[in-house]
């Protein structure tokens, strides 16, 4: 048991699913996202089951000594108010590297959004990964990682299935997660 696995299940009596295999290239698709706390409890868990994860975050928070701490646990800083190919600029980080997992939260914000962000789908495709879907469940303190989706390339129909997908688990304000 390491550090996080014991802060995870141990002290804040959270446990865990897991189905997918530990790929060495994915997307995380993690949902629903309705609390600054999906971000701590995220990461303790795939530290628990001993994964590495990279995340995209505001550059905002990247200022010295926290952008130090973000960077170490995978953190990479995004620029939104630049128009970049963040789509072509991360499945290039994808290819050429050996191992990378990405997590994202598509829904971009903590506040109720039917528009997800479609970026983690393109990167996916063009990156030729596979989409890890992973459910957090406030009511029964449990993170889900059961299923692996492939895109198929109708996008707009993937990410209905997959919203719907996401229905079956509760966020801490679950009145923030509309399909």
């Amino acid at each position: 048991m390491n550090v996080a696995d014991f802060i995870y299940r141990k002290i804040l009596g959270w446990k865990y699913v897991v189905k997918v295999p530990d790929y060495d290239k994915s997307i995380i698709c993690a949902a629903p996202h309705t609390s600054n706390w999906d971000f701590i409890i995220g990461k303790l868990f795939y530290s628990a089951i001993r994964r590495k994860t990279y995340f995209f975050m505001k550059k905002d928070w990247f200022f010295f000594p926290l952008g130090f701490f973000l960077k170490k646990m995978g953190g990479i800083p995004v620029n939104r108010s630049k128009r970049t190919s963040m789509v072509d600029q991360m499945a290039k980080k994808l290819e050429e590297a050996q191992r990378m997992t990405i997590a994202i939260t598509p829904e971009g914000t903590r506040s109720p959004n039917r528009d997800w962000k479609k970026g983690f789908y393109f990167i996916a495709c063009k990156a030729n990964v596979p989409i890890v879907l992973i459910g957090i469940d406030y009511e029964k303190k449990t993170i889900y990682a059961e299923r692996t989706f492939t895109p198929t390339g109708d996008v707009e129909r993937d990410i209905e299935e997959m919203k719907h997908y996401f229905t079956r688990y509760k966020g801490k304000r679950p009145e923030n997660y509309v399909v």
